[in-house]
């Protein structure tokens, strides 16, 4: 058995840390010939692993690829608890995916914020030293955001709701997940997998052929669900399974290439307004450079996507032909 407190999870002497530890017993292990509820049972229990890893490092701020995963952790285990309502105890999973929502909710500022200044610093390598001053003023704002969310982000990390949210998952994954009353067999994994697929192929031919931007944003959010679902599946080893997960990652890629584009354009405009009066000539020239690069780049997603879409749809194929 490992045992973990917030002791473990912080930098020294942060007295807002609640106390209390968190009891973690040895790895769920599952195998392909599981019932679907155990497999389920095992990913949450990586997931949770990886956000316990990560957690420290996302505290002390070093290296922003901690924060990223375990944001990532989170949107993993709150996408299989949606993906298997239907296998679940339904307000067991509904209430824990909830509170999984809530902490999302607090790590999703901090690092859109640590997105965005990378792409804009980014954009900006580019240009002259003059015009790299010019972005760096432009983006004081963010810098200033960026620094409320995290102290907010510290504070919730260090509260009560964090440590029961904790224990929650721990308990969860030490015993049996929660099934209904009355079920009997549970669906092998894919099944999870088609029903994804189907909401998400109707999401799609609702879009239309010139979707806005915000139906694009909710199609990746779907294929999202569409990916962490395949990649459950997936523990199965069956080549068709895989190779959709690949098809899933870069339809995500391409969706959230075109909504960083998108947020990007829209946060640098909004930044430009905030200076008023006291922007000078190198800044909003600076400003209408990041837009438009950000301009080329979401015209490109916008025509990318739907090959990378029929791609999808192809691995689908495959994979029900093969099983």
């Amino acid at each position: 058995m490992s045992v973990l407190t917030h002791d473990q999870c912080g930098p020294p002497g942060r007295d807002s840390r609640a106390a209390g530890p968190l009891t973690l017993g040895e790895p769920v292990r599952s195998r392909p010939s599981d019932p679907a509820v155990h497999q389920l049972r095992a990913a949450l229990d990586t997931r949770l692993r990886a956000l316990l890893a990560h957690d420290p490092g996302t505290r002390t701020g070093e290296d922003p690829e901690d924060l990223h995963q375990m944001r990532v952790a989170v949107r993993r285990m709150r996408a299989t608890l949606t993906a298997a309502r239907s296998l679940l105890d339904r307000a067991w999973a509904d209430d824990l995916r909830a509170e999984l929502g809530w902490l999302g909710r607090v790590l999703g500022p901090v690092r859109d914020a640590d997105v965005l200044l990378g792409r804009l610093r980014s954009r900006a390598v580019a240009f002259g030293d003059t015009s790299r001053e010019a972005v760096e003023t432009l983006i004081e704002g963010l810098v200033a955001d960026r620094e409320a969310a995290r102290a907010d982000m510290l504070a919730a990390l260090g509260s009560p709701r964090y440590t029961a949210l904790l224990n929650r998952l721990v308990t969860a994954v030490s015993q049996p997940l929660p099934i209904p009353g009355g079920l009997r067999e549970t669906p092998p994994l894919l099944e999870l997998v088609r029903t994804e697929y189907r909401r998400l192929s109707k999401a799609v031919h609702s879009a239309g052929e010139n979707p806005p931007d915000e139906v694009l944003h909710t199609l990746r959010i779907r294929g999202k669900r569409l990916r962490y679902t395949s990649e459950l599946a997936a523990v199965s080893g069956c080549k068709p399974v895989r190779k959709l997960v690949e098809s899933t990652v870069a339809l995500q890629d391409v969706l959230g290439e075109h909504q960083d584009a998108c947020v990007a354009q829209h946060r640098v405009m909004l930044l430009l307004d905030g200076l008023g009066d006291a922007v000078g000539v190198s800044v909003a020239f600076v400003a209408g450079r990041l837009v438009e690069r950000e301009e080329v780049s979401r015209m490109a997603t916008r025509q990318a996507w739907p090959s990378v879409w029929q791609q999808v749809r192809h691995r689908v194929r495959s994979l029900q032909a093969a099983v």
